[in-house]
C-alpha cells in the first residue's frame, strides 16, 4: 500500500521529571581544575571518573594493589616502546618492584641490544632499503646471533641469553638496557620470535635451531609466569599480534593446569586499537574472573604518565 504524507501528532507525548531519571553522568564524576604544585597525584585527582580516565585510575590501583599484595605484574613490550626512548622508565619501575617479568618480541630484543651497545637504534628503512643496506649492521647481526647461539647451548632462553651477554659483556650503555637490567635484578625476560621477521635473521650467523630452541624455552618460562597471575596484572604495550597470541596460549596452558587466574587484570596500551589485543588480552582471558582495560594513546606519553602515577601512589 502507499503511505500518505502525514505529520505525526506529538501532542500526546508522555514525559517525566528530569530529576526522576537515572543518568549515567553526574557532577560527582566531573573533572576539577588542576591546582599548581599538586604534582602527578593532584593531576590524577582532577581527572573525571568517566570512560578512559576512570579506566586509567583503575589500572593504577590494580598495579599498586598487586605490588602491595606481592602478586605478579607482567609487562609485554613491543619494540616501539623501546625505540621511543622509554627504557629508563621501564628500568626504574623494575627497580621499584612494579615488574615481575617482561615479555618482548624479536624486534624488541634488537632495539634493546643496539641501545645497550651504541646508545642509538631504529635505522631509516626508507633510506636503506633501496641501496640494500637495511638491517646490515655488523655488530647487531654477528654479536646478537652469537649471544643467542651461546645461550641456547647453555640451556638459556633467548631473552635470558641476551641479558646475560649485555650485562656480563660490559655494554657501554647497559645501564638503560631492559635486558641487561633484567639480568642484574633477576627478573625473567622472555623473547618470542617469529622466524624471518627480524633483521638478524638475514645474517649468515643466524641459527634457526638456536633461535627456535631458545624462544620455545622462553615460551615455557612465560607460561610459568602467566600461571602465577592470580590477582595480578598483565600489560600488553605496543604489540599488535605476537604478544597477544603468545599470552592467550600461555593462559590456555595455565587453565589446562587448573589455574583459574581469579582476579586477573589485563591492560592493552597502544596508540591504535587492534583486534588481537582487544580479544586475546582484554576480553577473553578475563571473562568471568577479572577485568580488562584498553587505554589508547602514544606510548611516549602514556607510559611515563602511568609510571609517574605508580611512583606517586606506591
Amino acid at each position: 500500500m502507499k503511505l500518505p504524507y502525514e505529520e505525526f501528532d506529538l501532542s500526546g507525548v508522555k514525559t517525566y521529571p528530569l530529576r526522576s531519571r537515572e543518568s549515567k553522568v553526574s557532577l560527582a564524576q566531573f573533572a576539577t581544575p588542576y591546582k599548581k604544585g599538586t604534582g602527578v597525584d593532584g593531576l590524577l585527582k582532577t581527572l573525571p571518573s568517566l570512560l578512559a580516565a576512570s579506566d586509567f585510575k583503575a589500572v593504577v590501583r590494580a598495579m599498586i594493589a598487586a605490588r602491595t599484595s606481592e602478586r605478579a605484574i607482567i609487562w609485554g613490550l613491543g619494540a616501539h616502546v623501546l625505540k621511543t626512548g622509554l627504557s629508563p622508565v621501564i628500568v626504574d619501575l623494575m627497580e621499584r618492584g612494579f615488574v615481575s617479568a617482561i615479555a618482548t618480541n624479536g624486534a624488541g630484543i634488537i632495539h634493546d641490544f643496539e641501545i645497550a651497545l651504541s646508545g642509538a637504534t631504529s635505522e631509516d628503512v626508507d633510506a636503506t632499503l633501496g641501496p640494500g643496506t637495511f638491517g646490515m649492521a655488523e655488530e647487531t647481526g654477528t654479536q646478537l646471533n652469537q649471544a643467542i647461539i651461546d645461550g641456547a647451548a647453555a640451556g638459556l632462553g633467548l631473552g635470558q641469553a641476551v641479558g646475560k651477554f649485555l650485562s656480563e659483556g660490559r655494554a657501554p650503555f647497559a645501564q638503560i638496557s631492559v635486558a641487561a637490567n633484567a639480568h642484574r635484578l633477576g627478573i625473567p625476560l622472555t623473547a618470542h620470535v617469529a622466524i624471518g621477521t627480524d633483521i638478524i635473521h638475514m645474517h649468515p650467523r643466524a641459527s634457526g635451531a638456536a633461535i627456535g630452541e631458545a624462544s620455545l624455552r622462553d615460551f615455557k618460562y612465560f607460561a610459568s609466569a602467566v600461571a602465577r597471575l592470580e590477582g595480578g596484572v598483565f600489560l600488553n604495550c605496543g604489540s599488535a599480534v605476537v604478544l597477544p597470541e603468545v599470552f592467550l596460549k600461555a593462559v590456555a596452558i595455565a587453565r589446562n593446569d587448573g589455574r583459574a587466574l581469579e582476579g586477573l587484570t589485563t591492560v592493552n596500551l597502544d596508540f591504535l586499537r587492534h583486534y588481537r589485543p582487544l580479544t586475546n588480552v582484554v576480553t577473553r582471558p578475563t571473562a568471568g574472573i577479572g577485568k580488562g582495560y584498553s587505554l589508547t594513546g602514544h606510548h611516549e606519553i602514556m607510559l611515563p604518565l602511568l609510571a609517574a602515577a605508580l611512583v606517586e601512589g606506591g
